[in-house]
């Protein structure tokens, strides 16, 4: 290791690290602007600079900046040399002379990094007395704020925008002191993850408009880690609290998962916490109408112990968006056998073949942060963007790292990122993808194939032969289809690690077979395969672990086992299942109880209503598509009668209700009593320390020790300052009293530390900068490779499409901002969600004598929605994409055959032509409020 000398120490450091951070990862303080861990660097703020001596008889030395200088063996260094602080705290004056003084009313005021380090060069009084250079501002949407005239000129934003994540409309316009950035005219920002900027950014430049609405000053939101609920990656968040609503979610450093970023989803959908639709006290129906009107908890005690009293059968129905340790608690409560996963069907079945797959397979399982490392990707029947954002983003790392590979051969550090990117200019990793329609990834694709599910499925299984002759071989594949596969072939036998992508959202299982045997012949030949498998909902992996029964023959079990009381946990079963049959089901049980945070047509159904936690008020474990347990925290302790949903069903429980002593008093309980019963999760009691963990005697603060108006925020109430809730469920305190130092990973509340006030303080918590967390990484892997034999192939082989005549196969098609269950209830989401349009490919709208604009109809039993027809010409022919999971049409039996003529029906899906409608109302951005509410 070379040895460092700074300031009269020496330090053993990593080689192959720049001078700044190596400085940051040994606990010095050092200022900077335009550098940061996951961009790399360009020397463009100057402001790291340090003086280097030649050796130790060199007394005068030069300037370097720090960003931009390899560590070497012997290097000497001073960051205190007078020449090099006043260079840096002249650069910051130059920067103060045309930054506004606004930090008393500005948003990024008690966080800001320049703040940080003006303070941090000693720089106190501005003596520039002149007119200032002054910029327009522009609408960017409505998830950021812009102030341009706070830019220092840093280009952090372009570089991550741009060059980072691929978006297009975001740059640098004009020069020297009049550099702009922002967008050629007023618009949306078109990146799934543009608010990103907002932490990025070192000033208030960018800041998030969501908490504009609410402002409140970030030392006094209440915090505690979380993770995020919108999808299956599982993104580490931190979300902030006041005044029992949350205002803001910002990213949780996971080295292994999210790393230092964000989905626009992830960060701007939680507004659903603070929603109208919120359940906030029990709800029982009453009278012949079946009005719902809120009852005590004597009542609920009341009709509880008649279910009791009876000896109800017990039909409990779970969730994969609900934690583990409620599911659990369900599963108890009815019993394993009367315990079904709650998910639609063909997606339970989706999810268990994905799981099946993982444990079997020879393939392990990437996180985000490998999945950036692969140099060969292929991935089959997924729009990725849409289905999993954060892993789109970290594919499009892995399209760079050609770039890498190259510049490691010319000796070029990978932390040089200009120098990186002008060597390898525009080439890319090879990069294939298969799909049904464009995909967001398109654009950094070696090669993109559009054809049906079938016609997926096929190519997967041909690159499997193509790798492994012994695998089967796919008969009747044209000569182009051929050369493609055994090109991708080629393309993961050579790379060093490759990927396989897949996933469920196509509700094809022939094409998640197919991904799986490409794994099992790359397997045969190499040790690193990699592959990732997308899930739909953030527990979706983890309720596929526990519960063994599904909603599949449901009406058959119903019929049989004649259960009297149905309990629904967190779930809107119209969602999963048709709705008629969701109305047999219901009214074929003497009482239905719905535990949930958010009304749905289920609960408004339900004889009574228990109002859940939602993330922000709840503590418990997920599972995410790579099957890493993890533990979200509650934010806040709600008023009123909410609690979490464990903690309803425990109170439901006979038992526990005979003998509270034996009850479940906490979360630590549930979960021993869970690994005892599912050894599958038992090491999900590793993902973070228990509730009775302390630190020197002290819980660790939710509160930061600046948090202020404990007493004022209550003085409508009472003049005195209430004692704070206790927390049985978790190693936090309700308040600002508590460990200040850093805590294990996963318990730490938020990032700060004395002179680092900003998102940057992350520095302090890293082992290295840019690398894990002091202590590693939140959560724990549940599923790795046994490293026994490889399985063996799949031998069925799906035969060419078969759709005659006038046919079509009717297709899902996800969206970020729409098909997502509680996104669409914040009103920033609401204005980015795309109308509901019908895709087909124009020589398909031909023969069905439709064109854009053309109003269509699509029914699924007594579901009938009225959609515009739009064209595409990457839309495979012989396909029809139908939005999927939109409020007003959540459930649709997909995929599906449809007939066309004069439009396309099914005996499921029938989807036909609106005789009625000319299309003239349809408003084609957004979509009709009727469609999204």
């Amino acid at each position: 290791m070379p040895s460092l000398w700074i300031d009269g120490k020496t330090y053993e450091v990593e080689a192959g690290k720049n001078l700044l951070q190596v400085c940051l990862s040994l606990g010095l303080d050092l200022p900077y602007f335009c550098w940061h861990p996951a961009l790399g660097s360009v020397g463009a703020c100057r402001q790291c600079a340090v003086k280097q001596y030649r050796d130790e008889n060199d007394s005068v030395g030069r300037l370097v900046m720090a960003c931009m200088t390899p560590v070497t063996d012997g290097m000497r260094i001073t960051l205190q040399d007078e020449g090099s602080v006043e260079f840096r705290a002249m650069l910051i004056e130059a920067l103060m002379t045309n930054h506004p003084h606004d930090c008393p009313v500005c948003d990024e005021g008690g966080e800001c990094h320049l703040q940080d380090m003006t303070v941090m060069t000693g720089h106190n009084y501005r003596d520039f007395r002149f007119k200032k250079r002054t910029f327009n501002n522009q609408y960017l949407g409505p998830f950021i704020n812009h102030e341009m005239n706070r830019c220092i000129t840093c280009y952090r934003c372009v570089r991550f925008y741009r060059d980072y994540a691929d978006g297009p409309d975001l740059n640098a316009f004009a020069s020297k002191n009049h550099v702009y950035f922002g967008r050629d005219c007023d618009g949306a920002l078109e990146s799934e993850f543009s608010g990103n900027l907002v932490e990025v950014c070192p000033t208030g430049v960018f800041t998030d408009k969501t908490l504009k609405e609410h402002y409140t000053r970030k030392w006094d939101l209440t915090t505690a880690p979380s993770v995020c609920h919108h999808c299956g990656l599982g993104c580490n968040t931190l979300a902030g609290e006041r005044y029992g609503s949350i205002r803001r979610i910002i990213n949780r450093y996971n080295g292994a998962v999210n790393g230092y970023f964000l989905c626009d989803r992830g960060r701007f959908g939680y507004d659903f916490v603070n929603a109208g639709t919120r359940i906030r006290e029990p709800l029982a129906s009453s009278g012949e109408t079946k009005t719902q009107v809120p009852v005590s908890v004597e009542k609920i005690q009341q009709l509880v112990s008649e279910m009791n009293a009876g000896k109800d059968k017990i039909l409990g129905i779970g969730s994969p968006r609900a934690s583990l340790e409620a599911n659990y608690a369900l599963m108890k409560l009815a019993g394993p056998e009367h315990f079904l996963d709650g998910m639609a069907p063909k997606e339970s079945s989706l999810v268990r073949l994905a799981l099946s797959i993982l444990r079997n397979g020879p393939a392990r399982s990437v996180s985000l942060q490998e999945a950036g490392q692969a140099d060969a990707v292929f991935i089959l029947g997924e729009d990725v963007t849409h289905t999993a954002p954060m892993l789109a983003l970290s594919l499009r790392q892995a399209a760079r790292q050609v770039c890498v590979q190259k510049a490691a051969k010319a000796n070029i550090p990978e932390w040089h990122d200009a120098a990186v990117r002008e060597l390898a200019q525009e080439e890319r990793s090879p990069f294939y993808i298969a799909a049904t329609g464009a995909t967001r990834l398109d654009d950094v694709a070696t090669k993109k194939m559009c054809v049906p599910l079938d016609g997926i499925a096929r190519l997967g299984l041909a690159v499997a032969h193509a790798i492994d002759p012994s695998a089967p071989a796919v008969d009747g594949l044209a000569d182009s289809d051929k050369q493609l596969a055994g090109e991708i072939a080629a393309a993961l036998m050579n790379a060093r690690h490759p990927l396989v992508v897949s996933g469920t959202s196509s509700g094809c299982s022939s094409v998640l077979k197919a991904a799986a045997q490409i794994t099992i012949a790359l397997a045969r030949t190499r040790e690193k395969v990699g592959i990732s498998l997308i899930v739909p909902e953030c527990n979706s992996l983890g309720i596929a672990m526990l519960a063994n029964g599904t909603l599949e023959n449901l009406d058959e079990r119903i019929k049989s086992r004649r259960y009297e009381t149905l309990v629904v946990l967190e779930n809107d079963l119209y969602r999963r299942l048709p709705s008629a049959q969701v109305d047999a089901l219901l009214e074929s049980v003497k009482r239905v109880i719905v535990i949930d945070h958010t009304t749905s047509p289920t609960s408004q159904k339900a004889h009574l209503v228990l109002p859940a936690g939602t993330f922000a008020e709840a503590d418990g474990t997920l599972v995410n598509n790579e099957g890493r347990a993890q533990r979200f925290f509650q934010i806040f302790a709600p008023e009123g009668e909410i609690q979490e949903s464990w903690r309803w069903i425990r109170d439901i429980c006979p038992e526990s209700r005979g003998n509270r002593k034996t009850a479940w008093q906490d979360l630590s309980d549930v979960i021993e009593a869970l690994c005892q019963d599912v050894p599958a999760l038992a090491k999900i009691q590793e993902a973070a320390p228990t509730s009775d963990f302390r630190i020197k005697g002290l819980r660790v603060a939710r509160q930061p020790h600046r948090y202020s108006g404990r007493t004022a925020m209550v003085a409508h109430k009472t003049i005195h300052e209430p004692k704070p809730p206790e927390d049985p469920d978790s190693p936090f305190s309700f308040s600002m009293e508590g460990y200040r130092g850093i805590p294990p990973a996963p318990l730490i509340p938020r990032f700060w530390s004395p002179g680092w006030n900003s998102v940057q303080s992350l520095n302090k918590f890293q082992q290295e900068v840019g690398g894990e967390l002091t202590g590693g990484d939140p959560g724990v892997r549940l599923i790795d490779p046994d490293g026994s034999d490889s399985p063996g192939y799949f031998e069925d082989v799906p035969a060419v499409s078969t759709c005659s005549g006038d046919q079509v196969q009717l297709i899902p098609l996800w969206r970020i901002f729409g098909s997502e269950e509680f996104s669409v209830l914040s009103e920033a989401v609401q204005q980015k969600i795309p109308g509901m349009s019908v895709i087909m490919n124009p020589k398909d709208a031909e023969k069905a004598n439709l064109k854009t604009g053309s109003m269509a109809v699509i029914e699924s039993g007594d579901m009938k929605l009225q959609l515009p027809v739009s064209l595409c010409e990457s839309q495979a022919a012989g396909t029809v994409a139908i939005p999927a999971g939109y409020r007003g049409a959540a459930w649709i039996d997909l995929p599906a055959l449809g007939e066309s003529g004069r439009g396309m029906k099914n005996e499921r899906n029938p989807l036909v032509p609106d005789p009625d409608c000319s299309g003239s109302g349809w408003h084609s951005d957004c979509g009709s409020q009727s469609d999204l509410a």
